[in-house]
């Protein structure tokens, strides 16, 4: 329950403006029987529900957040993507923070330096995939750059009826435990007549070469893709009035699943990514990796039902939800984009120099990871489009490099940064106020969703204020950005985290694909 308080004693004694807050919430981490699917399983619930309650707060409150954790396991949450006091970033084992044990209660408090949507979720065991993540919305300190007369927040997940742990152990069993849409005999035959016969025997010999799939987009299949919580026949509905302007902040809280987001008969202005405002960019679609926020304007103009469609790159079914001028109403369902499948760019030189094979990079064919089997003309939003609304001051060159390779074994499934698992790392030392480069170079297959806590990114080669919250190294690829080291007091151990849970868990030998800076 959000309580908001008078703070006449603490504003004298601190000097805090008086306009300034206390907003409290009070959560409750159990374990509880739910039915989203129609058949019931028992999930991580937060105040009995999936997702959590919408947190809500103004730039400059202070926040105080009560978590109880009722379950027999730890627990913790993570403020994703805000600039938070040591101890409150919400991950065991930094910053002094040890973890919520069973029966315990603890208490976050830290002041609000930022405002955007941002989301807030578990850091242990796997609890965030089985439930426990929900949405925060912080309006600015003064006036809102963004005019809209609707103001809706869009969770996405990927849900499963099968405990987190038990889809690790099945991955760890077998990394193509989940892979059921193969190529088939029909398939080669296409190719066949497409390519030509050597072709297509080639490209199915290298692949047999690799052991790997092409058809391995997404590591897990079968999940039930919702919006708020809602499954698609649900319908999640967000009421407007035509010609209103209608502010959607989508949230990707699933465990690692990349969506293709549209609205058919609607374009959308895009004026916000993880929580950083941009300067408007028209798309008609947009991909969101796991962990990003993006905001959007839509303008409907016309009396009738608005489907907003999220669809995953493997294309085993949607997240939906209905704009519409009245409740009830629902718009119609797009038809599935044809499934994309990897080509040998996606491998990269690496992959195939340990296969044996030889082949021309300068006729690669094109990256199977950037199909998006949108129609000819479809303008989809690239990050190099954003550009910052207000450039930062910080523009200084960065005064070294450091080199993070994403690495891992799937027949193992295990996921590394520069080749050690985050039990085997050490920190990596940074000096005050030091401003440094850091090249993600992405060595294997998947793609991996890179997120530091307590700071944002700029991505290398864009606008000078540019900025970026998390940064999606797409397989076989490679993308810098530049980050400084804040100092002072108050300021978090930042730590690089893949964002793909199934690849940052990783289980059996304890947390991997992280480190410490």
């Amino acid at each position: 329950m959000k309580m908001i308080f008078s703070a006449w004693l603490v504003w004298m004694l601190a000097g805090v403006p008086a306009f300034a807050a206390t907003v409290e919430y009070h959560l409750t981490i159990e374990r509880s029987a739910v039915n989203i699917t129609g058949k019931p399983a028992r999930k991580v619930t937060v105040n009995g529900g999936i997702p959590g309650p919408l947190l809500k707060f103004t730039e400059g409150d202070e926040a105080v957040i009560h978590v109880t954790n009722t379950m027999q396991e730890q627990t913790s949450i993570h403020w994703h993507g805000l600039l938070l006091p040591p101890g409150m970033d919400g991950v065991p084992g930094l910053g002094g923070f040890d973890g919520i044990d069973p029966g315990e209660t603890f208490t976050y408090r830290f002041p609000i330096r930022q405002h955007g949507t941002y989301w807030y979720h578990a850091h242990s065991l796997a609890q965030e995939q089985d439930g426990q993540y929900g949405g925060m919305v912080i309006t600015p300190k003064g006036d809102e750059p963004v005019e809209a007369s609707r103001d809706y927040a869009l969770v996405l997940s990927d849900y499963a009826r099968e405990d987190g742990e038990e889809i690790l152990a099945n991955l760890k069993k077998s990394a193509e435990y989940y892979q059921n849409a193969r190529l088939t005999l029909g398939d080669f035959v296409k190719d066949a007549r497409e390519q030509g016969f050597s072709q297509a025997w080639r490209s199915a010999r290298d692949w047999g070469k690799m052991r790997m799939l092409r058809t391995d987009l997404s590591d897990v299949t079968g999940y039930t893709f919702l919006v708020n919580g809602h499954t698609p026949g649900q319908n999640w509905t967000g009421v407007f009035r035509q010609g209103e302007t209608v502010r959607l902040r989508v949230i990707n809280a699933s465990a690692m699943t990349f969506f293709d987001v549209r609205l058919p008969g609607l374009e959308m202005i895009v004026v916000s990514a993880d929580g950083r405002e941009v300067k408007p960019v028209t798309v008609d679609e947009l991909r969101i990796g796991p962990a990003e926020t993006y905001d959007v304007l839509v303008k409907p103009q016309e009396d009738k039902a608005y489907t907003f469609a999220a669809e995953p790159v493997d294309r085993t079914g949607f997240a939906l939800a209905t704009l519409a001028p009245r409740a009830g109403m629902k718009g119609p369902e797009p038809a599935p984009r044809p499934r994309a499948r990897l080509t040998m760019t996606d491998m990269g030189m690496e992959h195939i120099h340990h296969s044996g094979m030889e082949h021309d990079m300068a006729n690669m064919p094109p990256s199977g990871w950037a199909q998006t089997g949108a129609p000819e003309g479809t303008r989809t939003l690239s990050y190099s489009h954003l550009k910052a609304l207000h450039p930062q001051p910080d523009i200084r060159q960065p005064e070294r490099e450091l080199e993070v390779r994403l690495g891992g074994n799937m027949e193992r499934y295990i996921w590394t940064l520069n080749g050690k698992k985050y039990s085997e790392a050490g920190p990596v030392s940074l000096r005050h106020g030091e401003r440094v480069r850091l090249i993600f170079i992405n060595e294997t297959m998947m793609a991996h969703p890179m997120h530091l806590h307590g700071m944002f990114m700029k991505r290398c080669g864009g606008d000078a204020g540019q900025a970026h919250g998390d940064c999606a190294a797409g397989p076989d690829g490679q993308r810098g950005v530049d980050r400084r080291c804040p100092g002072g007091m108050g300021v978090p151990l930042p730590s690089a985290v893949s964002h793909d849970e199934r690849h940052d868990e990783q289980g059996g030998g304890g947390p991997c694909g992280r480190t410490i800076f």
